[in-house]
C-alpha cells in the first residue's frame, strides 16, 4: 500500500481538533478524518510531547449545576449551558472544515 502524504495545514488542522475536543480519542478523530490512529497520534506527540503522558489519563470532568435556588444561580447555570453550546458549536464548525478539506484534498488524489 502507497505511503500517504498529508499536507502540513491538515496535520496541523487535526492535531488541533484532537486537542481543543473535550474528552476525544486518537481512534474517534481518526476515524473522523480517515486516517490511522497511530498517525494522528505520531502527530500530536511530535507537536505536543506533553501529551504521551496526559493524553490517555486524562478525563473529563465537569460537575452539574445544582437546580432551583436564586435567580442568580439561574443565570449562571444558563451562561454556562450557553457556553458549552457554544463550544461544541465550535468544535463542529472545526471538524466540517477539516472534512471539506480532506473532500478536496482526496478528490484532488483520486486519478480515474
Amino acid at each position: 500500500m502507497a505511503r500517504k502524504n498529508y499536507s502540513e495545514d491538515f496535520r496541523q488542522q487535526a492535531v488541533d481538533l484532537y486537542l481543543n475536543t473535550p474528552g476525544a480519542t486518537f481512534k474517534a478523530i481518526a476515524s473522523d478524518l480517515g486516517i490511522a490512529r497511530g498517525t494522528l497520534q505520531n502527530w500530536v506527540y511530535a507537536q505536543h510531547p506533553e501529551e504521551r503522558t496526559t493524553a490517555e489519563s486524562a478525563t473529563p470532568t465537569t460537575a452539574a449545576p445544582a437546580r432551583g435556588g436564586t435567580a442568580a444561580a439561574k443565570i449562571a447555570r444558563l451562561q454556562a449551558a450557553l457556553a458549552t453550546e457554544q463550544d461544541q458549536r465550535r468544535k463542529l464548525e472545526t471538524e466540517r472544515d477539516i472534512l471539506r478539506q480532506a473532500a478536496k484534498y482526496f478528490a484532488g488524489e483520486t486519478n480515474w
